[in-house]
């Protein structure tokens, strides 16, 4: 049943509506309660229409985004209008495990005689009528030059390592039918991309609170989350569906990040000296801060210029394994030393590091200032415009952007590790030298 047959319903005057639902057997009865249009709220009902060629939607947390993604695909798949459909996702796990296979995901939102086959090891759907589905992940743009589509569905677009160059290629690739279009759904975060298509004049935009889906959740779940961010910025953002593009007093802003990025990798000849800088968590269970590894160099050809060339930082390993993680990076960029902060862990970090490569150099520093502080002047040399992003770095550029006093010290508050580890890196490389002198005036 398509959105027109619902209209025509919804038009009925209550006496033949009556005649017509008691002329329906009790099997098409029960089929007619299943349609998601009867119990959908109205930020999960597609719009109609052929005048954009995306749907936003910007919702809180549980807020039913999923089930308006996997609910579009099969009205575009039941309607004809889709054959040939991309699902974007951080990862392909993501695609699969959540997009497809998840409690809101398409398998379990389709009637039983539209559920396509999913076809794991060819990464795509294949449904009844012939409209085919494949998965993409959002950390491989290129997986989308040559493929071709009439529909996608984008899942918590604002996630993505790289959502500019993404976007740019699935756009490329929707070129089938007459009028291509595709559904983003994403908790909103303060990127620029983002707030170029809630800007595009063919953008259709849905805001929708955890709230407005609440009676689906769980009231525990609900209780908590309104005790721990009512009122707060990162609780209005993840649970009120709000775009916040700063974090008023934080010392570093969108604006200045976007002016300060090198898409193309700077080459390995113009790399000079390259720093591997560690911040270790104190624990290493699933729940326990990151632990933050940051890879930074200097410019061969401009000394007074460093740049950001990745970031490792990973959450929930044992000492041994993020020091492997660590020492990967060090081989993997042929670093000149990895600079770690010691304060909790002593000689601990340093007998992890080499027990994994025992000829890595390794310099252990000390945190004798709070975090604001020893940020400041790492700030200051991103005002002066001599730090570089090489490429996009999403979580450490949402850490960064939320630098203020307030949400580092808020309850609940993860440490901000990845910031942590980029402000070791670029003091060893631009504010000491071996003796511990200042390298750069910063005033």
């Amino acid at each position: 049943m398509n959105h027109s047959y619902y209209t025509q319903l919804g038009k009925m005057s209550y006496d033949n509506l009556d005649k017509f639902l008691n002329n329906l057997s009790d099997a098409e009865l029960k089929i007619l309660n299943s349609e998601f249009v009867f119990s959908a709220h109205p930020h999960q009902i597609m719009p109609q229409g052929n005048h954009y060629t995306d749907w936003l939607i910007l919702g809180g947390r549980g807020c039913g985004k999923t089930r308006a993604g996997s609910e579009a695909v099969l009205e575009m798949v039941r309607t004809k209008q889709a054959k040939r459909i991309a699902l974007v996702g951080e990862t392909l796990h993501d695609v699969a495990e959540i997009m497809i296979l998840g409690v809101s995901g398409i398998m379990n939102c389709a009637m039983p005689y539209e559920r396509p086959k999913f076809l794991r090891s060819e990464r795509k759907l294949i449904f009844p009528n012939g409209a085919e589905a494949a998965l993409f992940s959002a950390k491989d743009p290129d997986s989308l030059r040559g493929p071709q589509f009439d529909f996608a569905w984008c899942d918590e677009f604002a996630k993505w390592s790289n959502p500019q160059e993404m976007r740019m290629m699935l756009e490329m690739g929707l070129r089938l039918g007459e009028y291509p279009k595709q559904i983003i759904t994403t908790t909103p975060r303060p990127i620029k991309i983002l707030r170029e298509l809630i800007d595009s004049p063919t953008t259709i935009v849905t805001k929708a609170p955890t709230q407005s889906n609440s009676a689906y959740l769980s009231k525990q779940f609900m209780k908590i989350m309104e005790a721990r961010y009512k009122d707060t910025r990162i609780g209005r953002q993840e649970l009120e569906g709000l775009l916040f593009d700063d974090f008023e007093g934080s010392l570093w802003s969108r604006d200045m990040l976007e002016k300060q990025r090198i898409e193309k990798q700077l080459p390995q000849e113009e790399r000079n000296r390259i720093i591997v800088a560690v911040d270790p968590p104190v624990s290493s269970h699933a729940g326990s801060d990151e632990c933050g590894i940051i890879v930074a160099c200097t410019d061969f050809n401009s000394p007074k210029n460093a740049y950001i060339l990745a970031d490792f930082s990973v959450r929930g390993l044992t000492p041994a394994q993020w020091a492997k993680r660590a020492v990967d990076a060090y081989e993997m960029y042929h670093a000149d030393r990895i600079v770690a902060e010691v304060n909790q862990g002593g000689d601990m970090v340093r007998s992890v590091i080499e027990t994994v490569n025992p000829n890595v150099s390794f310099k252990g520093v000390y945190a004798r200032r709070g975090k604001i502080s020893r940020a400041e002047p790492i700030a200051a040399l991103y005002e002066k415009g001599i730090i570089y992003h090489n490429g996009y770095f999403a979580q450490l550029e949402d850490q960064m952007c939320a630098f203020t006093i307030d949400h580092i010290y808020a309850k609940n508050s993860k440490s901000p590790d990845r910031v942590d580890a980029l402000v070791w890196a670029l003091t060893e490389l631009m504010l000491t030298t071996e003796a511990g002198n200042p390298r750069i005036n910063i005033l």
